[in-house]
């Protein structure tokens, strides 16, 4: 297994790669993910698997008849509802800005060898399996992480989806080539579960010398945007008593947010700043930031904006700024299906991890049961050129993989 990983890794790895970062610019819908999206079709036929689309711009490889059967129904097979329905794997391609390699695609490429192991094993699934590429998890293009998923379970409006638009101005619905669908609950309905491996985003499994462990839970987490204005004026002449700086505001904001995480064992970041008019000697007249906030438990997670809002607008008083926060997204705690994660736990052998990174499995939680693996990141580094997986990890990924899919689609 660990030649054939190397092998159909070999075939995505250069795509949408950086020559000077090392790291990737896989942004929804452009050149590089359109690429790894046919070379997804591509993977797809070899297979004899038909592909499907839900008009949201995910991808689902058919390993089974996807006119055959209907709803999931209720059973024992998957906890909550098993029945005809069909078990859902696959990730995503999209990175963020010189990314890692394996976020999101180590779980579509691992998904298709599964599927390869266990047909040499001869086993036939009773259910469909369908591998899925969702669009935009990352939320790097378009603002939104999870925007496929959100968009086939309804959690975010077609409207406000068609209308997101990337730096360059161009709209979500222009990219895709069409107003999106919405949410499609015929085509929802129809999965008994959803299994998402994913590259362990931590050191965890390196403290626990495990190759795979089982996702636990999702820390609640969200995206804020503080929008801060002032007086553009000149550098050179404007005396530092009379200066409206918004610049003074942001970076006090950026202080302000890491001692409040720090203060409630969270976290907080702001890694996107933009500045107008963005000139060396221009004092700014508006800094917008965007404030990445995670945190164990929702309580935690709200007292930490609330602090950073209101430690801003005191400091924009005094700077004599305006501010504007705006909720871009949030996401509530996502415990996985207790029974499941105990199930695949007990099943591989594998520890049980929780992580404070969203997933498109965190959407999809709410809407069926739903489970994750996570293959071990020897230097626990992730959105970052750094990320790394060995290839016998990787390998034991598609091995747990390939038993959970049998385990649910098999019996």
């Amino acid at each position: 297994m660990t030649g054939r990983f190397r092998e159909l890794w070999d075939e995505i790895a250069p795509v949408g790669r950086d020559a000077d970062s090392g790291g990737y610019l896989r942004y929804a819908l452009t050149a590089p993910e359109l690429r790894l999206r046919e070379w997804f079709r591509a993977q797809a036929e070899l297979r004899g698997m038909p592909v499907s689309e839900d008009g949201n711009g995910n991808l689902f490889a058919w390993w089974g008849d996807p006119d055959s059967g209907g709803p999931a129904t209720a059973g024992p097979a998957t906890g909550d509802r098993a029945g005809t329905g069909a078990v859902l794997t696959g990730s995503h391609f999209d990175s963020v800005p010189h990314g890692g390699a394996y976020d999101g695609p180590l779980g579509i490429v691992s998904a298709f060898l599964a599927v390869d192991e266990l047909r040499a094993a001869g086993v036939t699934p009773v259910r469909p399996v369908v591998v899925a590429a969702f669009v935009e998890e990352e939320g790097a293009r378009f603002g939104v992480p999870c925007l496929g998923s959100r968009l086939l379970t309804g959690e975010i409006d077609a409207d406000r989806a068609a209308g997101l638009r990337d730096a360059a101005g161009v709209s979500f619905a222009e990219a895709l080539g069409h107003r999106p669908a919405g949410a499609d609950p015929a085509l929802l309905g129809r999965f008994a579960t959803f299994v998402e491996l994913h590259v362990e985003q931590g050191r965890a499994l390196v403290d626990a010398d495990a190759p795979v462990a089982v996702g636990s839970a999702i820390w609640p987490h969200g995206r804020w945007r503080f929008e801060l204005r002032g007086e553009g004026n000149h550098a050179g002449t404007t005396r530092m008593a009379d200066r409206r700086d918004p610049m003074l505001t942001f970076a006090f904001t950026v202080l302000a947010a890491n001692k409040e995480a720090r203060l409630r064992d969270a976290h907080a970041t702001v890694g996107r700043v933009s500045v107008e008019p963005n000139a060396t000697n221009a004092i700014p007249s508006r800094v917008t930031g965007w404030l990445d906030a995670r945190a164990a438990a929702t309580e935690t997670l709200d007292g930490l904006v609330e602090a950073v809002r209101a430690k801003a607008a005191e400091r924009a008083r005094r700077d004599g700024t305006e501010l504007t926060v705006t909720r871009e997204s949030a996401t509530p705690l996502v415990t996985f299906d207790g029974g499941l994660a105990d199930r695949l736990a007990g099943l591989l052998a594998a520890p049980l991890l929780p992580t404070g990174a969203g997933h498109d499995a965190g959407v999809l939680a709410a809407h069926l049961p739903t489970a994750m693996l996570f293959v071990r990141n020897p230097t626990g580094v992730s959105h970052s050129p750094a990320e790394s997986a060995t290839d016998d990890d990787c390998a034991a990924g598609v091995v747990a993989l390939a038993r959970v899919l049998e385990e649910l689609a098999c019996h």
